[in-house]
């Protein structure tokens, strides 16, 4: 067996329920969360060489997935605005998935880079210099994000913001 296959073989194992858990909080679903964890691991075992350990591994999966997701609702975005011009296709409205859980519901309700920096902040308990630091943004931006989506939450939740901090 290659020493990339070990490496593989050890993040999935070790890492693997972390990474679909991660991957269901940025999209909500869990077939599209599915297929975020896998793309991220093709596209970090299709570039990288064996030699870091899983934490690392780990973090660049974890990357490549938090790219791909932005990127991803970025061209969805693009695509709705346009398509319209292309033919005239019948109206599929993937949001209307029900989702038994309120918070995932009340999630995707925000932008991309909300929900990013939501789950960063939060679930990943990173600080704010962190998040702005993974997403490539200035600390003002981060902190503008979550406080829109804290904003909306509350309404979404029904929570009162500043008994929840």
């Amino acid at each position: 067996m290659a020493d990339w296959e070990g490496a593989f073989r050890g993040l999935v194992a070790a890492r693997g329920g972390a990474l679909r858990g991660y991957a269901l909080l940025l999209t909500g679903d869990p077939v599209a969360a599915g297929d975020l964890v896998q793309e991220a691991l093709t596209r970090v075992f299709g570039r990288r060489r064996v030699g870091e350990d899983i934490d690392e591994l780990e973090a660049y999966v974890r990357r490549a997935m938090l790219n791909q997701y932005v990127d991803s609702r970025r061209r969805l975005k693009r695509w709705h605005a346009k398509r319209h011009l292309l033919i005239d296709l019948p109206h599929h409205d993937d949001d209307r998935i029900v989702v038994a859980d309120e918070v995932r519901r009340a999630l995707a309700t925000l932008s991309p880079k909300q929900r990013a920096c939501v789950v960063l902040r939060y679930y990943e308990d990173l600080s704010v210099a962190e998040v702005a630091d993974e997403l490539g943004c200035a600390e003002g931006t981060v902190k503008r994000h979550l406080a829109d989506a804290r904003a909306k939450l509350a309404v979404q939740l029904a929570v009162n913001e500043e008994s929840a901090r």
